[in-house]
């Protein structure tokens, strides 16, 4: 275990992860405005989940935290954070599965990374982006106290389209571990 929560243990990625990994994350609704392209196979989670084990949070570069229920140990989502190169920021992004939305898990798990990076660890920025039209991951982002710097109109090209990017910043000065609460 890497972080806990009143209701979540975040950990390290296992082998036995891969299964429900491919689940949710084959999910259209939870796709949709994701890097990846619904269904993912099998096979395919099993090298993703054997990378995502084999990562640092203390390293630069993506660590990925495996989401759990407390209560019944289930997989339920995962939280990414790109660690900089200079060790003083990073990227957050998060995916929970579709059954487990609107329960508060995703804000429960993402401040609890948050005060891992800002509290034990130091950092002076976390940023976060995502697809504009994902209404529900940016209100989440200004509920923990991220601010909306910018938008960037038609900056990705995925599954087809061109898609406009909200960014969003938080700094140590602004993090407060209660928000969203």
């Amino acid at each position: 275990m890497l972080l806990e929560t009143h209701r979540l243990v975040l950990r390290r990625f296992r082998a036995e992860d891969a299964a429900p990994f491919a689940a949710y994350r084959s999910d259209p609704v939870v796709a949709r405005y994701q890097g990846w392209t619904a269904p993912v196979p099998l096979d395919e989670a099993v090298r993703t989940v054997r990378g995502y084990a084999g990562g640092s949070p203390e390293e630069p570069g993506w660590f990925q935290y495996a989401v759990e229920l407390k209560d019944d140990r289930c997989l339920i989502g995962d939280v990414g954070v790109c660690l900089h190169e200079n060790l003083m920021q990073a990227e957050i992004g998060f995916t929970l599965a579709g059954d487990r939305q609107g329960h508060g898990y995703a804000a429960e798990a993402v401040r609890a990374v948050l005060g891992e990076l800002f509290e034990r660890r130091g950092l002076h920025r976390v940023s976060a982006e995502c697809d504009e039209r994902n209404i529900r991951s940016a209100r989440l982002l200004l509920r923990l106290g991220f601010t909306r710097e910018g938008l960037r109109r038609e900056a990705t090209w995925i599954k087809g389209e061109w898609t406009d990017d909200l960014l969003f910043g938080l700094l140590a000065a602004e993090w407060r571990p209660s928000h969203g609460a």
